[in-house]
């Protein structure tokens, strides 16, 4: 036997790992196709972390405001992107109606589950609901499953010349005697 161990065989210095592997050899086109893909995206990250990013309003997305659009009424007959518009604006709207009633009527219904044997003190949500969702019967009711702003406005130009009419809807009709003294009033 030998009077020397073989870790003294050994050389450390052999295997630096302080400096990184050599990498394989790359080809031309490699280097040709990652010259082309900078050239092109240099300047839009250039141009979006010095000018575009510095320049946005930070806000959650949930908060986003958008532009009022013209409704309905105020669109051409033959301006398409107008009443596209409108649709558009028309959905928002309708989808912002059904959260607020969404809303009161899970505040009426904690009301009541928290004060259930004394719900008095919950009436005046109540009331609240019940206003809110007969205001949103009448501006989205009785329109069906598909419907768009042309359908809501033309119940909205029902209901007024209904109103027009016949008086109030749900207050019963005119009365002989109240069309003829409306007609004294307007002249």
């Amino acid at each position: 036997m030998s009077d020397h161990s073989p870790a003294e065989d050994y050389d450390f210095n052999k295997h630096d790992h302080s400096a990184p592997p050599k990498q394989a050899p790359r080809g031309a086109g490699v280097d040709t196709s990652d010259w082309l893909i900078s050239l092109v995206d240099r300047p839009v990250t250039w141009f979006r972390e010095k000018i575009v990013t510095p320049n946005q309003t930070k806000y959650p997305w949930y908060h986003e405001r958008l532009r009022r659009v013209p409704t309905i009424d105020q669109c051409y007959l033959d301006d398409q992107l107008c009443i596209y518009e409108a649709d558009m604006q028309y959905r928002r709207d309708k989808n912002v109606d059904n959260e607020i009633l969404n809303i009161l009527r899970y505040r009426m219904d904690d009301c009541v589950r928290e004060e259930y044997p004394d719900y008095e003190k919950c009436f005046p949500l109540k009331e609240a609901y019940e206003v809110a969702a007969a205001n949103w019967f009448t501006k989205y009711g009785d329109l069906g499953a598909i419907h768009n702003v042309k359908y809501a406005f033309m119940k909205q130009k029902h209901r007024l010349l209904w109103e027009r009419r016949h008086g109030k809807v749900g207050c019963g009709m005119k009365s002989k005697d109240n069309e003829i003294s409306a007609e004294d009033n307007d002249h």
